[in-house]
Parts: C-alpha cells; structure tokens; sequence
C-alpha cells in the first residue's frame, strides 16, 4: 500500500486499485496470524516484550490496510468498493476473533498480566499490558470454546449489519432529488444558495435548480425557502431515508438483537452495561440520569424558545400550526430580526480558504504547529489538499490531508480519521497521518466556497479531533491520538468551537471576499450576542439523540414494535415540536448502528460539560495564553489514552469539571 521511498509513508492512493485490496489482506493477514502464531509458540517465559508488545506491533499491515480501506470507503466509495466491502469485512472480523479468542495467547497475556507488580514497568508499559488484558477480557477470551463460536458469528453478523447499515443511508441520500424548473419556487433563496442548485443541476445534466439530502444544500432550502410544500417535501424525504427503499429498520432491529446477545455471552445484562464499562460515565444510570436532569432542566427553556419563535410567525402573518420543515425558516427569521443578524449577509465574510488559514493560524498561535502544503505526496480525490505539520524547530508532527466538498462518493456529515496512528517501533517515531472530511458548500463559477457560521464552528469541531491526532505523543498506537473513552473524545473539539465567538479571532480573518472589508464590529458583537440563541432547544434536540441511543442499547430484548413508532414513544415527553407519523431519525443514525457511538451519543453533552469547564481557564487566564494551552496540550493532547480520562483532566484543571459549567455558558441558569 505504500511504495518504497513514498514521502512520508504516505498511502499510495493513486496507485491502490480495488483488485490489489483482497490479495494484499490475504497475505496482510497470513503475515499477523503468523505473528500471532510466533508468539504463542515462544518457548520463553511469557514477559511484556515478547508477549504484550509483540502483540501491540503485530499485523502492522492488516491495520494500515483497514484504515485505507475503510476511510475510502467513507469518503471515496463507488457501488464496485461497497461490494468488495462485504467481501472483506468477514475477513477483517476473522482475523480480529483469531486473535481475542486465541486461548494460548490469552493464556500468555494472563499469565503477564498476573505478575505486572513484579514486572518494573513503566506507567505506558502498564497501561498497555492493562488494557490489553481488559479488552482480551471483553472480547471473549474467558468464554467457553462453544461460546466463543457463538461470540465470532455474532460478531461477524455485526460486522455485516453495520456496513449494510451505512451502505443503505448513503444510497437513500443519493436517491433523492429535488428539481426546480420554475423560478418562482425559488422565492426567499439567497443567490448563494440558487448557484449551488444550479451548479448541481448542470452536474447531473439537469435543467433548473436541484436540490439535495446532503446537508449544505438541505439545510439551506429549508431555512430559506418561502415555499412550504417544497420544504414539507425535502423534509419528509429527509426524516424517512431507509424506511421504505434501502430499509434500515430491520437491520436495526438485528443490530440491537446481535448487541444485546453480545454482551449477554460477555456476561452482561445489556449491552450498556458492556459499552460503559470502560468509560468516563461507567454505568447506564450515570448516563440516563445525566440525560434526564439535563433535559428537566433544558425543557422549559426550549419550550419558551418555540412559544416565542410561533408567536413571532404569528405577527408575520403565519397562521398555519409550526411543523419542523417550518421551524429552521422562522427561526432564521426570528434570529435576524432579534439580533440583526442575517446568515446570507455573513457567509460573504466566511471564505473557506480564509476560514481554513485562521483555523491552521489558530493551532500556530496556540501550539507553534506550522502547516505548509505539499505537493508530492499521492491523494485519494483531486479536491483533497495535503500539509506538512512542523513544529517551530523543524521536527515533523503529522501529515494532514483536509477533503471539504460533497459528492455522491462521500457520506453525509464532518469528521476526522487517520490513514496512520502514532507509535515508536523499534527506536524509530512513527508520526501520524491524519485526515479531515467535511461537506461544505462547492464554489461555482462566480462564487467562491463560503461557510455559514455553524460551518465555521464544525470546521474548528474537527480540527480539534485533527490537534488530538497531530500532538499525540506515546509509544503504542493503540494508546496515542484520539483512542481514549468516548465520552472524552470530544472534549479537545467541543473546546475548539469556542473560539469561532471570540472576537479577536473573528477581527483576524473574517472579511468580505470580494471588498476585502473587514467584517463589522457591530456583527461581531452580534454574533457573540447570539450565541446561546435556541440553546434550549439546541440542547434538548441533542440530548434526544442521548436518549434515543440509550433507548436501543439499555435493553435486554429488542423492541416489539416498529422502529418509528418506538421512536416517536421515546422521545415524546421531550417532543417540543409536533412528531410526524411515518418519520424519524433512527434509520439514519449512523452514529449509533455504524459509527461506533452505539450507547456512546450521550458522550457530545458529557463532552461539553467538560470543554465548558476547561475553557472557563482559558476565559480567567487569557483565550490565547500560551501556558495555559501548553498545559491543555501537555495534559490532554499529546497523552492519548496513556492514562484514564479523569486523571487527565484533573491534572489540567486541578479539580473535577464542575457539572454547572455547561449551563453557567449557555446562560440559562
């Protein structure tokens, strides 16, 4: 996968062709199992070194493979690369069950792990020889041969569900389309809006103005447009993807039936009892009781927010009941004229290559990382851009590769991924290879890309993830960059978005890409103002999503009933606008069935407890004090997961996160 002499080690994208990935994962994988065997078969005394690091170091190639794979397929996929998918996940599980269900290697690690006081570790040492033995644990190492059986088909069965999963809702985004042939249907669309329509029209050979499920061109039509129909329309096509045509509720159903299996042979009762064992929250009642006193205390707000958004279309003249294809429309409405605050007046300011230099300026003003393109190093799409990430005396920290642009290859959404983990093998530092995915609006012709706001602030979200990438520093992958608790993976993104409303970071690069005026003061100050607008009832939509994740997860059996209709049950004493029959967010909620935050969606708000309590030490010693980011860094950055969670976060805080800071940043107590 990556030639000889490739700068970096790099990936070879543009060279990897799908016939190549089978035949090297066969061979990838006779290689680790080998490896597996090498180990198993020692004849020495079971020790750290030749037992746990070896393993550690072991299928080097598989993982590299993996990550290549799998990320392409997120971000590059093709009909061709989805069914060689299928092919090869069975493959990937495979080789995973021939190593956490190995009874002589599990056998060995025990023995390790039995005598880790006498053993003269060092605490990386320790936490590596620690967490492998918990995950062996959790992974079924302690079943019964026949259970062990049971425990690989399952998990194999998961490994299918999930990609079939995923495969479903990008088809079903990509399915749809709306078309505009007559201009009067786009009354109320800024022009922005009107040109990225028509650049997707005249993409797909079209005639008019098309309309789409990726978000930038669904969220706009939605708050812009003044035609209701079209709105319900987009809407609905949007709340009911896999419920008819690429039909996600049963895989569902299966996924929550093979999870609740899964834990029950681990020893569990639910699969929230496994899922949370190893995280910040620990238990299922942490997090409902998190969820629910969170959300008593949101309600009211959010109530109040809906009361004054209605009444406000009330005095415009609306007098039909306020549906949720109304609700972004008025909202928007309510916000400008509450904050004289207009979206289409702002993205002018928000140029994405301005927008991206501020951001990378952030992390030199910050960090003293420097971020210098490159030209010679391969990439998957021609819309991706690579740089060199160096700290100030030279040294070489990551590559990061940023692909910003929708396409019918790429799943809705913003995240970030690495092709490479960092590590030391052998003496020799391996630095990361870190990438950055998003689905901002393309530049047309006339117009450059330009971000709305909460474009910026996604942009910022995912350079945090790309910073607790980049600044890791430890000697096992495994343990480095953002492999840490789920519900502390958010903390070094959420604290990001704090910046986008500091006005000295807006005054250095927000300016009109045509004037080159600088944005106004007076918006500046607006835009700081309206920060907490909907915070009520942005925070409840977010912890319904807690709620509904811990609804398919802290079960003992599936549910007896339709998915939607289970839903709508769920989440009706939270509801703060009507419920739709025949639509929700399940089927579509790839976070949870394909994502890896299954029982884990909670952890955004846990997250944001935490950067809210984090930040508030920036806000008392300066938002661009260098010591006080160095310590972030130091504490939390660069240390992976080489210790727990709350020992991290207490040694840069010097305390626990105080619970209310969350609110006390909203202002809503």
């Amino acid at each position: 996968m990556t030639p000889p002499g490739l700068p970096y080690g790099a990936p070879a994208f543009t060279t990897i062709k799908l016939e190549h990935y089978k035949p090297a994962l066969l061979s990838a994988i006779s290689t680790g199992k080998a490896q597996v065997d090498a180990i198993v078969n020692d004849p020495g005394e079971p020790g750290f070194c030749n037992t746990v690091e070896a393993l550690e170091f072991s299928g080097e190639e598989v993982k590299r493979i993996a990550q290549i794979f799998s990320n392409l397929n997120e971000a590059c996929t093709s009909g061709q690369m989805q069914e060689l998918a299928r092919d090869l996940s069975p493959l990937f599980t495979e080789y995973q069950l021939y190593i956490t269900l190995n009874e002589g290697l599990f056998n060995k690690i025990k023995t390790v792990y039995e005598r880790r006081d006498s053993l003269d570790l060092n605490p990386s040492q320790l936490r590596l020889l620690t967490e492998t033995y918990k995950s062996f644990s959790r992974n079924g190492a302690n079943l019964s041969a026949e259970d062990k059986k049971k425990y690989g088909a399952v998990q194999e069965q998961l490994a299918v569900a999930s990609l079939k999963f995923s495969q479903n809702l990008l088809a079903a985004t990509n399915a749809y389309l709306l078309l505009i042939t007559d201009p009067a249907r786009l009354d109320g669309l800024p022009e922005f809006v009107r040109e990225m329509a028509a650049s997707e029209a005249n993409a797909r050979n079209r005639h008019g103005w098309v309309f789409t499920l990726d978000y930038p061109s669904y969220s706009a039509f939605l708050k812009y447009s003044t035609c209701r129909e079209l709105k319900e329309e987009i809407w609905k096509a949007y709340n009911s993807r896999c419920m008819e045509e690429f039909d996600n509720r049963q895989i569902m159903i299966e996924i929550a039936r093979l999870r609740i299996e899964s834990a029950q042979l681990l020893g569990y009762d639910k699969y929230s009892d496994y899922a949370l064992e190893p995280r910040m929250a620990k238990t299922p009642q942490a997090v409902n009781d998190f969820l629910n006193n969170l959300i008593s205390r949101s309600l009211p707000y959010a109530k109040k927010e809906i009361v004054a958004i209605r009444h406000f279309a009330e005095i415009k003249g609306f007098t039909e009941a306020l549906m949720p294809w109304d609700f972004s429309y008025w909202s928007e409405k309510y916000r400008e004229e509450k904050f004289s605050l207009n979206e289409e007046a702002l993205k002018p300011y928000f140029r994405l290559e301005s927008v991206v230099d501020a951001v990378l300026g952030l992390a030199t003003r910050l960090y003293g990382l420097r971020f210098n393109p490159v030209t010679n190093v391969p990439v998957y799409h021609p819309d991706v851009r690579v740089y060199e990430v160096t700290e100030q005396d030279g040294r070489f920290m990551a590559l990061l590769y940023t692909d910003y642009f929708p396409r019918e290859s790429k799943r809705g959404g913003a995240w970030m991924t690495t092709y490479r983990d960092q590590s030391v093998s052998e003496g020799r530092e391996v630095r990361p290879l870190v990438s950055l995915v998003t689905n901002f609006t393309k530049p047309t012709e006339n117009t450059p890309s330009l971000l709305t706001f909460s474009e910026v602030t996604t942009l910022l979200h995912e350079f945090g993830h790309c910073l607790h990438g980049i600044l890791t520093e430890g000697a096992y992958a495994s343990l480095t960059g953002t492999n840490v608790a789920r519900d502390f993976v958010e903390l070094p993104s959420q604290i990001m978005e704090n910046w986008a409303y500091e006005p000295e970071f807006l005054q250095s690069f927000a300016r009109h890409y045509l004037t080159s005026d600088p944005l106004p003061q007076e918006w500046i100050d607006r835009i700081v103002a309206a920060r907490n607008y909907l915070a009520g009832y942005n925070q409840v939509r977010q912890l319904q999503f807690g709620l509904l994740d811990m609804a398919w997860h802290d079960i003992t059996q599936v549910p007896g009933q339709d998915p939607i209709v289970y839903e709508q049950a769920v989440l009706a004493a939270s509801a703060v606008l009507p419920q739709v029959p025949g639509t929700g967010s399940a089927p579509g909620f790839s976070h949870i069935f394909a994502g890896g935050y299954s029982a884990g969606y909670y952890s955004y708000k846990w997250a944001e407890v935490l950067e809210a309590d984090a930040f508030s030490l920036f806000r008392e010693q300066g938002v661009f004090n260098k010591e006080v980011a160095s310590r972030f860094r130091d504490c939390i950055l660069s240390r992976g997961g080489m210790e727990e969670a709350d020992v991290l976060y207490r040694r840069f805080r010097g305390r626990a996160p105080e619970p209310d800071a969350l609110f006390k940043k909203l202002f809503l107590e």
